[in-house]
């Protein structure tokens, strides 16, 4: 699997500029910072992801109305059997059943619906996950605080039906927003054992300043939910697996996709070549995913040698 390490701190160009920096300076940055993302997508792997972003976009498109339709009920029937199951499947239940067995709540992001996890659901039910579930929400009438306590409420609910006394959480774009605000502003913690966010803007994103909406206001860099993420969090014990890339053109800077905290337990996963819409499909990006959900225990350590092991994100600076 061809996962470029996370490279540890970097400043980009386009970042947002001081309070006392000169309006130049902060055209020149922004000027640098286009110059860096018209050589990512020209680039070998900038030209494979765009055409795959345009080709999940005309998927998407057509699946969309899909999306809309009431999420099925919670169903779990006990299985005294595995033996018409799948290689994968079976040998996820076979050896760690509360691993297979543990609910994935997925999240969209905003003007969006479940049909985006289409692809990611398949392969986590082929991986032996069985109990999925996902959460569909209005940019017309929700915003993240919001959603979050929907999130909570339906947590709640899941925890009742299955008798499993945590979950994960996946999020995409905001709907990873949303599970940092539950875990980590609403004491979602001690419910959530792994958060998986894609391409969120945890640090804000700087287009978010150019568009007149609510939604927008609170994914703007200097937003008030942005400047709650950055308040202490030394009792949080979610483990945070935080997904971004250099073809994300939703997220400037790029690097405001990853996390940077000394209280959160985090891994930063960085993916070159994959457009923001395309997180939730890559193949590399969903085995990383299912690997990580595979392989931790309920304190949250890796079972086997070779998965994936969270760290301590660096703190910023």
């Amino acid at each position: 699997m061809a996962v470029v390490p996370d490279p540890g701190p970097v400043l980009d160009p386009a970042g947002t500029p001081g309070a006392d920096a000169p309006a130049g300076h902060a055209l020149a940055r922004l000027h640098r910072g286009g110059q860096r993302a018209a050589r990512t997508v020209l680039s070998r792997s900038g030209l494979r992801g765009t055409a795959v972003e345009v080709a999940w976009l005309s998927t998407h498109v057509a699946m969309y109305p899909l999306g809309l339709a009431g999420e099925k009920a919670l169903v779990h029937i006990p299985r005294h059997s595995v033996a018409d199951l799948p290689p994968r499947q079976r040998g996820l239940l076979i050896h760690d059943v509360e691993a297979a067995g543990t609910p994935i709540i997925l999240i969209h992001g905003v003007v969006d619906n479940r049909s985006v996890f289409a692809l990611l659901r398949r392969g986590l039910r082929r991986r032996g996950f069985g109990r999925i579930i996902t959460v569909n929400y209005s940019p017309l009438s929700d915003d993240i605080r919001a959603v979050a306590k929907r999130l909570d409420r339906l947590v709640e609910d899941v925890v009742h039906q299955t008798g499993y006394e945590r979950v994960h959480v996946v999020g995409h774009s905001m709907g990873g927003l949303i599970g940092r605000y539950y875990v980590q502003r609403m004491g979602g913690d001690s419910r959530v054992h792994t958060l998986v966010t894609l391409g969120s803007p945890h640090a804000g994103t700087m287009p978010a300043n150019w568009v007149p909406h609510p939604l927008a206001r609170q994914m703007r860099p200097d937003s008030d939910i942005v400047a709650e993420f950055n308040e202490p969090a030394p009792t949080c014990q979610t483990r945070i697996l935080s997904v971004w890339s250099d073809l994300d053109l939703m997220i400037v800077p790029k690097r405001s996709a990853s996390i940077e905290h000394p209280d959160l337990k985090v891994r930063n996963m960085f993916v070159p070549g994959v457009g923001h819409m395309s997180l939730p499909v890559d193949p590399r990006v969903v085995h990383e995913i299912c690997t990580t959900l595979a392989h931790l225990d309920a304190e949250g350590h890796t079972l086997s040698s070779n998965a994936p092991r969270l760290r301590r994100a660096a703190s910023a600076g």
